[in-house]
């Protein structure tokens, strides 16, 4: 079972501990299974605060503090550290412009063209490119989906979240992790999981971008 304590040893191994004392909480900006994630400031700078309330979360806490200190790119969030002491959290990049679920399912829906789409189409790949490609082992990240792809600077730059569920490309997956809204036929049907599925959501992605605007 996961602890606190498990948490703060995965923290100092591989990112800042921030204290928690010095973040400002702004605003709830989203709630999930895994607790709330708070809109914040925290060294002059917008954070988002993505706290971890229960056990089986705190380990995909420990995985996602793992594998976001190996990468480094324009279209993946950034993560500044964790909180381990009085609360479990990440420390992540904000983004203002929300998710890409957002932009496709809010009333009024807010207004994009197909230059857009294609734009944030192929910034996703680019970012699930650098996954797989990585050094010294490649990853997957294995839920894919308009609520992990999130938009800064305004909607014009992608950004990949949530990478709890992430493994290296020799780990694969065969016990449907990952959403099944988004999950590949055949994932469900015991096929294991390599980078083709996350290259074909990319294509298939593409309708829910542009449908309307071709």
């Amino acid at each position: 079972m996961a602890s606190k304590d498990n948490a703060s040893s995965v923290a100092q191994n591989f990112v800042e501990e921030i204290n928690y004392d010095e973040i400002e909480k702004i605003e709830i900006v989203g709630k999930g299974s895994f607790g709330v994630v708070w809109k914040g400031r925290w060294q002059d700078r917008d954070v988002a605060v993505k706290h971890i309330e229960t056990e089986a979360e705190r380990k995909a806490f420990a995985v996602e503090v793992r594998q976001l200190s190996r990468v480094s790119h324009p279209n993946i969030v950034k993560l500044y550290g964790a909180c381990t002491v009085d609360k479990v959290c990440l420390v992540m990049e904000y983004a203002e412009g929300g998710s890409l679920f957002n932009v496709l399912h809010n009333k009024p829906a807010p207004t994009y063209s197909a230059g857009h789409a294609m734009s944030w189409v192929l910034q996703c790949a680019e970012g699930v490119a650098y996954l797989h490609n990585i050094k010294p082992k490649p990853l997957i990240h294995r839920d894919l989906k308009p609520p992990n792809l999130l938009l800064v600077q305004g909607g014009t730059k992608l950004k990949i979240c949530d990478f709890g569920t992430v493994c290296d490309q020799k780990t694969y997956m065969t016990n449907n992790k990952g959403s099944a809204a988004w999950m590949a036929p055949e994932v469900f049907e015991g096929s294991k999981y390599t980078e083709e599925f996350e290259i074909n959501f990319t294509d298939t992605e593409i309708y829910f971008f542009i449908w309307d605007k071709v």
